[in-house]
């Protein structure tokens, strides 16, 4: 069930063409991060989580398709989760990445213990969760995570509300790693990596990757 108009939108036509849009290859997945940061996703996963055991749990909020469940999987991680508010989404995630527990279902209600994971982590997902909604998200990322909150996001240094495909209401940009950091003083930043983009449409814009570390 829809609890915010966020979920409500992705959960509609909005979501699925999303995900038909984005329907890549791994060598078409690594292809786009390489023609809008000059490096590929599965590069900046190894420099991020390069001490990371490949049998470590890791939980992805928001996996959509399932892309980057697809390449932890060919970088050789074995035990991945994933959980998407989308029906259609997590239907073509399941053709998409074999052998990876994929369940229907929102980022503000995990259904697993405290704890569960090792690790907790969304790509592109904080930034569609409206800001006064950031604490319920986060909260249920930190409940679940036995030790580590991983994110690539878009950055700003303060919180920046962006049109989206001429919808408002939908597209923020923050500095995430800070506001989980001030919201669970536990947590502590291990890792930050910022990724300028290179395309010309995207001048000017900045995303990051960051780990944090439960204390």
């Amino acid at each position: 069930m829809s609890t915010t108009t966020q979920e409500a939108f992705w959960s509609g036509e909005f979501g699925k063409a999303y995900s038909d849009r984005n329907n890549w290859t791994s060598a078409q997945y690594d292809d786009f991060y390489r023609h809008e940061w000059g490096i590929t996703k599965t590069q900046m996963n190894e420099d991020c989580l390069r001490d990371l055991p490949k049998d470590a749990k890791i939980l992805e909020v928001g996996c959509n398709i399932g892309l980057q469940l697809r390449c932890l999987q060919e970088m050789g991680f074995t035990n991945l989760y994933g959980i998407e508010l989308q029906h259609y989404a997590v239907e073509k995630a399941k053709e998409i990445v074999k052998n990876v527990n994929i369940i229907q279902g929102s980022g503000f209600d995990i259904p697993f213990k405290d704890s569960y994971f090792d690790v907790v982590v969304t790509n592109g997902v904080l930034i569609h969760i409206a800001p006064d909604d950031l604490p319920r998200i986060m909260s249920e990322m930190v409940r679940c995570s036995k030790k580590y909150v991983w994110g690539f996001e878009y950055f700003a240094s303060s919180l920046v509300n962006i049109n989206y495909r001429g919808n408002e209401g939908f597209l923020w940009k923050a500095d995430y790693s800070k506001i989980f950091q001030e919201k669970f003083p536990q947590l502590q930043e291990i890792y930050r990596k910022m990724y300028p983009y290179i395309s010309a449409s995207q001048q000017g814009n900045v995303d990051y990757m960051y780990l944090l570390e439960k204390q």
